[in-house]
């Protein structure tokens, strides 16, 4: 399911990318790499504030939809 679907306070799994490759190495360059977890800790009509790899990391609703975590 792609990451944009989630809960404030989930925890997933990241395991894959959709999109061209230069945005894939964009995620890669912010610590979204596959197998590494996410979580959701605030949200609002336009993005989300996630922690990965111990980072708070604010990203908008289109690059989130790009990113597959498992269900």
């Amino acid at each position: 399911m792609p990451l944009s679907m989630m809960e404030q306070g989930e925890t997933r799994v990241i395991t894959d990318f959709k999109g061209q490759e230069e945005m894939k190495r964009h995620l890669q360059d912010l610590g979204f790499i596959k197998g590494e977890t996410v979580r959701v800790v605030g949200e609002n009509a336009s993005g989300m504030i996630l922690v990965v790899k111990g980072v708070k990391v604010a990203l908008n609703r289109a690059l989130a939809t790009r990113i597959i975590v498992a269900d």
